[in-house]
């Protein structure tokens, strides 16, 4: 969500160069932050302990094409004002748009289900009692903020939690981390010839490259054009497109580089500990922090446990909330957490669903510490059709008009989406043979 829609009404007081500074961090910093979810902690800290530093490269492999997808997603909702799954129901047929939302809406619900159940768990580990209490609690928290605070101030609840992330920084000043060894692994590639390998190589790629984040972008990008007066979708106003893509380009390198730096402080960490000490199997973000405890020691474990349930309160909302849009707009129904419940009845009850449904996960037969990991790998292999879709809008002249991407942005888009792919294969190939 963006800072303009909290200061929307006191911009006139600001100093236009403090406005403008305000304006770079809009959806872009949230979407990046909310990527970092106990999913992603429990893969990073997994391919940490597993690989140690060798399969650190993947991160700084996985910024370009990250930043990519997501500027794109980003460019769509500005430019139309309406959100993937808007452009998909309007554009392409009903058979894609369906079986787009179908896919996202189950990756969403199992990831919520894992980052409630981590959540309740890292809390568990700090305090004690029943996790699957706090995973009630958790879920209801964030669907109750939702739907009954108000647009702005949940604006100013979801910034502030992004804060959570510097847990993971802090974490790595507590541990003594080779650099020369963690800048090697970093720079320099490594391949291992097994399953394991690239199903962590898949997972990261899946939790870095998530289908939930085009949509939250693109859907804030839409909402922000509908309820701020000055903002038109490019298509009408073309002459606000300058400012606009500039705007969304730094927002979404700023954003995307956060996220990235969270995970690669997460796997230098887990290597530098867990790896080192021959803790190789780690198979969610709280084992790794109850893993840390005795390795790295009080203050370790404290703050990365802190960090799961801080990116939890960030992440569920933004997976219910990207579930919440698509099915809207492919119902076609009103959207926007910025209208009131009464307003948009349809839209909240998909979001309460969503996450309710997340919760019945942790009750289930189903192990909610392998759906954390696997939730990943799922979002890995479900983004291929829908950023396939997502690049092909960006040629689509009937969806982008003059703004249609035909630069380096939209070749590095379509390597991102080559690379998915073929993660995916190498992954299903090395675990069939």
């Amino acid at each position: 969500m963006s800072l303009t829609a909290k200061h929307g009404r006191r911009a006139s007081t600001l100093d236009p160069s403090k406005l403008r500074l305000l304006r770079l961090f809009g959806p872009g910093l949230v979407t990046g932050a909310s990527d970092d979810d106990p999913s992603g902690i429990g893969t990073y800290s997994q391919a940490g302990a597993q690989f140690g530093f060798t399969i650190s490269w993947t991160m700084l492999f996985s910024y370009p094409l990250m930043v990519a997808i997501q500027q794109i997603s980003a460019r769509i909702g500005r430019i139309t004002g309406k959100g993937v799954a808007g452009n998909l129901r309007q554009h392409y047929p009903k058979g894609l748009l369906q079986a787009i939302v179908a896919l996202l809406f189950l990756a969403n619900t199992i990831n919520i289900g894992a980052d409630l159940g981590a959540m309740a768990d890292a809390l568990g580990l700090l305090i004690g009692g029943p996790a699957l209490l706090y995973v009630i609690l958790f879920g209801m928290l964030c669907a109750i903020l939702q739907v009954f605070m108000t647009y702005r101030r949940y604006v100013a609840v979801l910034r502030w939690l992004t804060v959570a992330l510097f847990a993971y920084f802090g974490t790595v000043m507590t541990v003594h981390i080779p650099w020369g060894e963690a800048a090697r692994g970093l720079l320099i590639p490594a391949f291992v010839p097994d399953a394991a390998f690239w199903t962590t190589v898949v997972a990261v790629l899946g939790t870095t490259i998530s289908p939930y984040l085009f949509f939250w972008q693109a859907a804030q990008e839409a909402e922000d054009v509908r309820i701020e007066p000055e903002r038109k979708p490019l298509l009408r106003a073309p002459q606000q497109g300058p400012d606009a893509i500039e705007r969304i380009r730094v927002d979404t390198l700023i954003g995307m580089a956060f996220s990235n730096l969270v995970g690669l402080a997460i796997i230098f960490a887990t290597a530098a500990t867990l790896h080192a000490a021959g803790v190789t199997d780690i198979q969610s973000s709280t084992q790794a922090a109850e893993a840390l405890r005795p390795v790295a020691g009080p203050l370790a474990f404290t703050l990365f446990a802190l960090g799961i349930i801080g990116t939890g309160l960030l992440a569920v909302p933004v997976l219910a909330g990207s579930a919440a849009y698509a099915v809207g707009e492919a119902w076609k129904w009103p959207v926007g957490l910025s209208r009131k419940p009464e307003k948009a009845k349809a839209f909240y009850t998909t979001l309460a669903i969503a996450t309710m449904l997340g919760v019945a996960l942790n009750f289930s037969p189903i192990n909610p510490i392998k759906a954390l990991y696997w939730s990943a790998v799922i979002n890995g292999v479900v983004a291929v059709p829908i950023m396939v879709a997502v690049m092909h809008m960006t040629g689509n002249s009937k969806i982008m008009g003059s703004f249609r991407i035909h630069d380096g942005l939209r070749f590095i888009g379509w390597v991102a989406t080559a690379v998915m792919a073929a993660a995916a294969i190498i992954m299903l190939v090395a675990t069939a043979f």
